[in-house]
């Protein structure tokens, strides 16, 4: 997501800003009148794998510039080499438990209530280890807490130090612990959504929107050179998949859903996960079967003619009543099931499609569309078609 409505430069990746900014609270309380007295704001965060898609899906941008998003997303901290696909958010390296709320010894000595504090061994603020490295107390969880105690100790004897250095102790806390960019389990974790890991569901939302923005592409008639670009992001996205890889390089048997991956292991958490119904629309719009105005269409443009057969194999499928059946499908052909009736589709000099139905006769289309009529009885299941013959003339090298 962009943090303004201004144009994107598609050469540098979206980052993102929440939709309804960061609470960014200094000396605050718990309640609304803290909102009302500080401020609340958009802050821009690292780059973030969801953030692309949407911009992708936005339609905000040309094709050129989304060629050139997608360009700059392949060569970006978001992709890693290791499963040839992309992670949530860059992988960073969090700072130990030993390394955190260690207040620098510089800000203790400036500091006259610290310094004060520490001489009567006061540890409502601040505790010093025995090698003099000073830490915040361990009770606080966030800055309201270091202001409640603040405010304890202003009114304990320590008004006027309280006054003058309250804003900066604050900052301090809440910089240490970069309260104001907590993002949840995302920038905590190292598993699920966490970092270094893929979260397969976003990158199956990223092939379903390219695929949209080639459709797009085709439409507005791009060139022919940045149609192809977007031709090539989508398939490069797509062997990312896990069905294209080897159990040892997925970790897991790779045509079943996974959640995610770590970057420390493979594929994690099985399941029915979105990314499931990401990529069954991505292959129907690869094998062009589209819906519109109620009628079903064939017009591949994104499908290789690699996926055509180089000999004769049959189709195996499950009809409407629940019956196995095969089709012999020759070289040349390919073939697939839509509402459970067998497609076996072919090239030609021009498109065509070829009804058959339960009593033995058939149907011509001249064109790539089937009526409305038609198309209803495929969607109801009705029985009455039982194979179409689908001509196509546009197919990928």
């Amino acid at each position: 997501m962009a943090s303004s409505g201004a144009p994107i430069a598609a050469s540098i990746l979206v980052t993102h800003a929440p939709p309804h900014g960061v609470l960014d609270i200094v000396g605050g309380t718990k309640d609304n009148s803290a909102i009302n007295s500080k401020r609340v704001g958009d802050r821009v965060l690292y780059e973030m794998l969801e953030g692309q898609v949407a911009v992708l899906s936005s339609e905000l941008l040309k094709a050129d510039e989304s060629l050139a998003l997608l360009k700059t997303l392949r060569a970006s901290p978001l992709y890693t080499a290791r499963q040839h696909s992309y992670l949530l958010y860059p992988n960073r390296q969090l700072p130990s438990f030993m390394a955190r709320n260690l207040v620098p010894g510089e800000f203790v000595k400036s500091s006259t209530l610290m310094t004060k504090l520490v001489a009567a061994g006061n540890t409502d603020l601040i505790e010093v280890d025995g090698s003099g490295q000073a830490s915040f107390a361990g009770k606080f969880n966030n800055t309201a807490s270091v202001a409640a105690a603040l405010t304890t100790l202003a009114e304990g004897g320590f008004a006027e130090d309280v006054s003058t250095e309250r804003a900066a102790i604050e900052t301090l806390f809440s910089d240490l612990f970069d309260c104001a960019n907590f993002t949840g389990r995302s920038g905590g974790m190292y598993a699920y959504e966490g970092l270094g890991s893929i979260y397969w569901h976003m990158v199956s939302k990223l092939l379903l929107a390219v695929m949209e923005t080639v459709k797009q592409a085709e439409e507005a008639g791009a060139s022919a050179e940045v149609l192809a670009g977007l031709q090539a992001a989508y398939y490069d996205v797509r062997e990312g998949i896990g069905f294209n890889k080897t159990p040892d390089v997925y970790g897991a048997f790779p045509t079943d859903p996974y959640s995610h991956t770590p970057g420390f292991a493979g594929a994690r958490q099985p399941g029915m996960t979105g990314q499931v119904k990401e990529e069954v629309l991505t292959r129907l719009l690869e094998l062009g079967v589209e819906v519109a105005d109620a009628r079903v269409s064939f017009k591949p443009s994104v499908l290789r003619r690699s996926e055509f057969l180089d000999s004769s194999a049959p189709l195996r499928y499950f009809d409407i009543a629940g019956a196995s059946q095969a089709v012999a499908l020759e070289a040349g052909e390919l073939g697939f099931t839509y509402c459970q009736v067998p497609v076996v589709m072919a090239l030609a000099d021009s498109p065509s499609i070829t009804l058959h139905t339960a009593d033995g006769a058939t149907e011509s289309v001249a064109g790539s569309v089937l009526t409305a009529e038609q198309s209803e009885a495929l969607f109801k299941k009705t029985g009455h078609y039982v194979r179409l013959d689908v001509r196509v003339t546009q197919v990928m090298d």
